[in-house]
């Protein structure tokens, strides 16, 4: 049986948490050869260019009159001021080969359907006999962006458009795509038809639909189509957000596995916001450290992908240590059956299983003030008999546990336990 694309949840880093719209070719291959040289042996492989690449005038804030580059078919292209590398027509070709050349794989955003430029224009559609106003839904229009409308599946001429998309983003040797305004409200019949151009497009692409929350009613249809998927609205280093992430995942918890995998969103830790639109001040991200742990702990034991948002260029002892806890990433990817053990209001505990009979347990203390007692029995982690138990953040060795795992957590901190069981009664 062939291996499904994705069967363990994609690791990597995106632009927008610390460029916004305005990443350039600069910054993208600044930061993918910091992955190669230094977080690649640890399984950070995509490197993924955010929206706007094709939009002049996120490359110079204020200006709202420049028209986004799109191609004779009306398909976007790069926009050669953030991307030199991809005047003449090139694409993203040259940056996808230097990416590659690296050992890496390379990414791209996408909006759902069609630029309004390319309908005023009535662009004709590569291998169709329609025109982009034949198949533009003018009365679908993303909430929070405007240059753009959605499509109307049942037009001719709707797949064929995809389909072009789709063989050029191939031709330039594209192996992610984040597809935006896709999953809230969720688009499913643009959903099947990116999927359909996908697996006629002659290479393997990962899709990942965004933003979220996407409704769990859609899950079936979400598993059968996409790689991954967001359950929430755009992740940001407030605690709130994070909190209310305990139950979006506990939630989507029995749809984690090979090939798809709910999307708690970007990592936003580290050196963020450097180039936002309205201007906001630089930042390392507002998260404590322990709400740093906390948040990849549960990253990691709900198997939810990873994509660190911060500039990798400037990355602290601290955070470099969260990337590449090799125990932990261990976990996030060969675990499975990850499930939520409990949650009593601000005590949760999350476990999984491990090879040769290993579990994780992780426990959390969401409350805001105080530092509370957690204990959870080997029996209901699976267990049975004497156990060794170690925790995997500060590789404290607990020794012998007999019965259950019991120790004190900070307010919005956790602890994360790999335990080993040596005898069985």
């Amino acid at each position: 049986m062939k291996t499904p694309l994705a069967s363990i949840p994609p690791m990597g880093w995106n632009s927008f948490d610390c460029y916004d719209l305005a990443a350039t070719e600069e910054d993208i291959l600044g930061n993918a050869e910091y992955m190669a040289r230094h977080l690649k042996p640890f399984g950070w492989e995509y490197v993924v260019v955010d929206g706007s690449w094709y939009d002049p005038a996120s490359a110079a804030w204020g200006r709202s009159d420049l028209p986004l580059i799109i191609d004779e078919y009306g398909r976007y292209q790069p926009c050669p001021v953030k991307f030199p590398s991809s005047a003449g027509g090139k694409g993203f070709k040259p940056m996808a080969d230097c990416i590659h050349a690296l050992g890496l794989k390379f990414g791209i955003h996408i909006m759902r359907g069609i630029a309004r430029q390319a309908v005023r224009q009535n662009t004709p559609i590569l291998n169709a006999t329609h025109h982009a106003a034949d198949i533009a839904d003018t009365q679908s229009i993303c909430s929070w962006w405007e240059q753009s409308y959605g499509i109307n599946a049942a037009k001719n001429g709707a797949q064929e458009w995809y389909d072009s998309n789709l063989r050029l983003y191939a031709d330039w040797g594209v192996d992610f795509i984040k597809a935006d305004d896709m999953s809230s409200p969720y688009a499913r019949r643009e959903i099947e038809l990116v999927r359909r151009a996908i697996d006629t497009c002659g290479r393997d692409i990962v899709l990942s639909l965004s933003p979220g929350e996407t409704p769990l009613a859609a899950a079936d249809h979400v598993k059968q189509h996409a790689n991954l998927w967001r359950i929430s609205g755009d992740f940001w280093d407030e605690w709130p957000q994070l909190h209310k992430m305990f139950n979006l995942l506990e939630k989507w918890s029995a749809h984690i596995g090979p090939g798809h995998w709910p999307d708690a969103d970007m990592l936003p830790l580290g050196a963020i916001s450097l180039r936002r639109n309205p201007p906001k001040p630089p930042r390392f991200t507002r998260f404590t450290p322990e709400e740093q742990r906390t948040l990849m702990t549960l990253w990691c034991i709900a198997k939810s992908p990873l994509m660190f948002g911060g500039d990798m260029r400037v990355l602290d002892p601290y955070t470099f240590s969260l990337l590449t806890n090799r125990d932990v990433l261990e976990m996030h990817r060969d675990s499975f059956a990850n499930r939520v053990l409990f949650h009593n209001d601000y005590r949760v505990a999350w476990t999984a299983q491990g090879a040769g009979g290993t579990v994780y347990l992780a426990l959390f203390n969401t409350s805001d003030f105080d530092e509370v007692q957690i204990s959870a029995t080997l029996a209901d982690a699976g267990l049975q008999g004497r156990a060794r138990a170690m925790e995997l953040w500060t590789r404290q060795d607990l020794g012998t546990v007999a019965d259950r795992v019991q120790t004190v957590v900070p307010p919005h901190g956790t602890k994360l336990y790999k335990i080993q069981q040596i005898e069985r009664t």
